[in-house]
């Protein structure tokens, strides 16, 4: 019985993602959000339970990135595109809910946000297949992505910023980061893993940097933090490598 359990905290994984989903179309975007969350973390402890009770297997490997096709590949895709719906028909959040009402169609610049969702599946194929990602990671994770695009629509609601606002609802700011999330997905650029085998700051510097860094902006700037988080890890991660490549050589 205990080789199914992390299975099915993976399907419990996918069920979310399903509930996002839903939530995603219909435009509420923090219930989505919320769910999204809960699938990810679901998504930690599935791989955890396997490695506790030592039944990882190529069952749970594959079904592990089914389900996050959806949670982290389906449900973001779902949400940009509602997000460029905003640009397009120059409504706000509570106008977007009454644009089907009237039969209007999708404009062709919305379908761009799918981009995620391919870039996400090609990514999860991708790292079924390479055995450099143990340890760390190759190009950003799609839970990461997936994070910061769920982030964007309550980032909008909670900020009384203008210039915040103006950017969320600009279509080529949007397609911006649709192209480079997508791009960055699938991009060799090796990303430092999390995980402590000592804590020496020596060692860790970049670790501890990173951590204090994000617990700065967690208190100062809320859902704003989740983006400002996830491109911190890219660039220090960027660093870390040129400093790699320079000790290499030195040596």
């Amino acid at each position: 019985m205990k080789k199914h359990i992390p299975n099915l905290i993976t399907l419990g994984n996918l069920f979310c993602g399903i509930i996002a989903t839903i939530y995603a179309v219909e435009k509420a975007f923090d219930m989505a959000a919320l769910f999204v969350v809960l699938g990810i973390l679901l998504d930690f402890f599935d791989g955890f339970a396997a490695r506790l009770l030592g039944v990882s297997g190529e069952l749970g490997k594959q079904l592990d990135s089914l389900a996050d096709v959806v949670t982290s590949g389906v449900v973001p895709g779902i949400i940009m595109f509602q997000l460029l719906a905003l640009n397009t028909f120059e409504g706000s959040f509570e106008e977007i809910e009454t644009i089907t009402e009237y039969g209007l169609q999708f404009a062709p610049i919305q379908f761009l946000g799918l981009l995620l969702t391919l870039g996400a599946c090609y990514r999860l194929a991708k790292f079924n297949i390479d055995t450099r990602q143990t340890d760390s990671f190759i190009g950003l994770p799609t839970p990461a992505m997936s994070l910061f695009i769920i982030s964007l629509p309550l980032i909008k609601m909670q900020t009384d910023l203008y210039f915040v606002e103006i950017l969320l609802q600009n279509k080529y700011v949007l397609i911006c980061i649709t192209l480079c999330l997508t791009f960055v997905m699938n991009a060799e650029i090796p990303l430092f893993s999390l995980k402590f085998k000592e804590y020496s700051i020596k060692n860790n510097w970049i670790k501890y940097i990173f951590l204090l860094a994000s617990i700065l902006l967690i208190v100062t700037t809320k859902y704003a933090s989740i983006p400002l988080i996830i491109i911190l890890y890219i660039v220090l991660s960027v660093i870390a490598n040129s400093k790699s490549k320079e000790t290499a050589k030195l040596s």
